[in-house]
This record gives C-alpha cells, structure tokens and sequence, in this order.
C-alpha cells in the first residue's frame, strides 16, 4: 500500500464494520412510512431515539426526499418499437401483470403488494408521441408536486388499434368488462385511453355506449386540463393486452352478458311466435371497401332461397346509418347473418347463441392477410355462434406489384363478385340447417322454457 495515500478505514474513526450498525436506524423511517401505508391508523414515529439527528427526525423532509426520488418512466418504451408486446409490452414496460386465475385477462392492478401499495401516476398531454408521456409508482403520503389526486377507480387502457372501429373497441373493452362482472361489479369513475401510449379523447358512439352498458356506468374520459398536468389514481386497473389471457369459456360468459345487457338497455324483450319457426336472415351490406360489385343479384340469390324455406324472411340494410339500438335491434331479430368481411360483422354478439353467420371476401385476402381475416370466425366462436364458411372472390385485378404489403394494399378495399350457383347451394345448406336447429330448439322450449343469461351484477 502507498504509504502517502489514507484509506477510508485509515480516517474514520468509526471502526469499518460498525457502519452497519446504522443501516436499521436510517432505513427505520422508510419502514415505518411503509407500515402505515398498509394501516393509516398506526402511529408513527421518526425519530427512533430523542438524540437522533433532527434532519432525519423530520417527516416533512423525508416526505419531501420520497417525492425528489419519484422517477417518470415513457408511457411507450421504445426499446420494444421491434416487438411492442413482447414482455410486459411497450407501454408501462417496467410493471408485470398482476397475477390472476388461469383464464381471466392479463391486467396492471394498482395499488397491489407488486406495487408495494404505490399508487399510479401519469403525465400524459401528447397525443402523437407515447413515448413523451410518462408514469411512475409514489407513496399515498408522498404524491408528485403538484399533481391532482383522482378519487375512486380508474380503467386505464392502452390498446394498438383504435376506439372507434368497433371490432378494435370491442377488444379493447373486453378485459374491464370481465373485471366489472368478476369484482363485485365495480364502475369505474373515468377512463384514461392511449393508443401506444399517446393519449385518446374518447371513443366511438357504438363503443362507448356498449362499454356503458358492459361496465355499468357512464364513460368520462381523462383529458383537457386534469391530463395536461400529473394525476394520481386512488385505484387503477390497466389493461394494455386486449382479450390475451383470457379463456374461451371466460369470453363467452362476458360476451352473454353483453348480449343480455345491450337488449336490456335497448327495451328488447324476445317475442313469442307461437307454433311457427320463424328463420331471419340478414343481408348487412358495406358501401365503398368490401362491398358486393352487385348488391341486387347477390340479394336475388339469397331471397330466391328464402322463399323455398317456409318461415323464412330477408332483410337488406346497411349498418352506417344505423343507431346502437337499432343494431342491437337487427341483430337480435337475426339467425342467419351474410355480410362482407368488415366492422359491422362485430354486431353478432346480439344475435341469438347459435345463430348462424357466412363471410365474403374480395380477391387477394387469402393469400396476405394473415391471422387478421379470420377474426370474425374467432368471434363467432367466442360468442357462441355458427361461422358457416368463408366465400372468397377469385375474380379481379391482378397486383402489379412485386411486393406482399403493397399487393395486400391494392387488394383490401376491393370490391366482390358473386357466384350464382355456390351461394343457391350454401344458402340452402344454412336454411337447412337453421330449420332443424329452431324445430329443436322450439321443442324443447316448449318442455322446459329457457331462462335468461345470469348477470352478476343483477
């Protein structure tokens, strides 16, 4: 050792392994913060000895050093922009899951002992950029300057998609649903809405009517000024996956009580037809994307072999002009559903259960569109329906590119032919098949009346 050169050990005059001695004393503040954050009746007290040092006796000044130590993390972390679900996704990267029963959707609840009883807190005001929005974790007792306490419970969601298609709301809405039916039917007091951390102002009409509906009050989104700042929620649930974790038995459970809950909220009540078996189909047309080259020969096919099927109706519509009840409306009054491959097929969650539902799309989806063209058939089976098939348009415009994604690009918004003799011979089929299944379904109605999906809640 250098003779010139003095060790720390050299120059205190505390011997080296006495310093541990402290570590109880200083770090007893903090312990017993931490105990009356679990019991705010619990006396407390600083100072462990009437010598200690006054600075550290203090309470405002620790409480004052726990809000300097407060970190803000970005909303959207980019490190994950390759694989923005990968882990615990891109938005709030550093907090898990809460863990939960096998089945039920993945959440962030807070606080929770994961959280170690911290509560969350965001400053979120950029609606272009998630990951110039931030959160972080702080003490009840030891909140952000100047940062605005919201009382009660908060849903805060972060979804890749949007809130006004309703096939992406619907997924988006589906976890705090479950949450609602699963916890003591717990209504949130707002919402707070990011799409990739940046913030959202609110949602569609269908979609915010059918989260009213699903979770049992009124949606009032965090925005304006009470997001410009820092807000701390009382109690939060974050969703960021969507539906992921959840079972299929679990989405069918939440999908009944959407269903029964949307028909309660629109006055529906189910009509009785006596002896008949009535058979309703419904042709829900698109305009523009997707849309049949032929509406008229298409409805001609369909109504040519309604009209063999005795009971059997047609209806035509289009679901844009449509008001939420009036889609609940149809769709309630609706066994077989025929429709282009788009956001309106989300409304055969108010179909009967086992109602039937057939697909078509324009030339090119098969080929690149990936897992995405076959949600609606997931839906269907999620939701207790009968996916009876996909028709598929061969005919049309070649790509001209070389390139899958802007082929996919050329291709999507494509219009669709028809098939004069598939769609007789198919239409038959499903008639058939609807026919048998309602002559059961009426028999057994008439030994043993059904009875209404149970509500949690009610």
């Amino acid at each position: 050792m250098n003779p010139n050169s003095t060790s720390l050990e050299q120059k205190s005059p505390i011997p080296k392994c006495s310093s541990f001695l402290f570590l109880p004393i200083l770090l007893a503040p903090l312990i017993l913060l931490q105990l009356q954050s679990l019991n705010p009746s619990l006396p407390i007290s600083f100072c462990p000895s009437p010598s200690f040092s006054s600075h550290l006796c203090n309470q405002s000044t620790l409480l004052s050093k726990l809000r300097h130590s407060i970190t803000f993390l970005p909303l959207k972390d980019l490190r994950f922009s390759h694989n923005p679900m990968a882990g615990n996704t891109w938005f709030m990267s550093s907090l898990p899951d809460s863990p939960d029963s096998v089945g039920e959707p993945y959440y962030i609840h807070v606080p929770s002992t994961s959280t170690n009883n911290r509560l969350l807190c965001i400053s979120a005001s950029d609606p272009h950029d998630g990951s110039r929005n931030s959160y972080a974790l702080a003490y009840p007792e030891a909140l952000p300057y100047n940062s605005t306490f919201l009382p009660g419970f908060t849903f805060v969601s972060d979804t890749f998609y949007d809130y006004n298609n309703l096939w992406h709301g619907l997924a988006a809405i589906l976890p705090f649903a479950r949450w609602h039916a699963a916890n003591g039917c717990a209504s949130p007091e707002r919402w707070f809405l990011f799409h990739w951390g940046e913030v959202r102002k609110g949602m569609g009409k269908w979609v915010r009517t059918l989260a009213e509906v699903s979770t049992g009050g009124k949606v009032r989104v965090v925005e304006g000024g009470e997001a410009a700042g820092v807000v701390c929620f009382e109690e939060a649930v974050v969703a960021r996956r969507n539906d992921v974790g959840m079972s299929n038995e679990r989405k069918e459970e939440v999908y009944d009580l959407m269903r029964s809950r949307a028909r309660i909220y629109c006055g529906l009540e189910r009509k009785g037809g006596g002896n008949l078996v009535e058979i309703r189909m419904t042709l829900l047309f698109r305009v523009g994307s997707r849309s049949f080259k032929n509406e008229t020969a298409v409805a001609g096919v369909f109504q040519r072999e309604c009209e063999r099927v005795e009971g059997c109706r047609v209806r035509l519509v289009r679901s844009s002009n449509l008001t939420f009840c009036e889609q609940v409306t149809l769709m309630s009054e609706t066994d077989i559903l025929i429709s282009p491959h788009g956001a309106q097929m989300t409304n055969m969650i108010f179909m009967d259960k086992n109602s039937s539902v057939m697909e078509f799309f324009p030339k090119g989806w098969l080929e690149l569109a990936g897992g995405g063209q076959y949600v609606y058939r997931w839906l269907a089976d999620w939701a207790g329906m009968r996916h009876q098939g996909q028709w598929r348009d061969s005919n049309g415009e070649s790509c001209p590119f070389d390139d899958k994604d802007q082929c996919f690009t050329f291709y999507k918004d494509g219009t669709i032919g028809h098939d004069e003799v598939f769609f007789s011979h198919w239409a038959a089929q499903v008639l058939q098949e609807t026919k048998v299944r309602k002559l059961k379904d009426a028999s057994k109605r008439k030994k043993q009346p059904s009875k209404p999906a149970r509500d949690a809640c009610h």
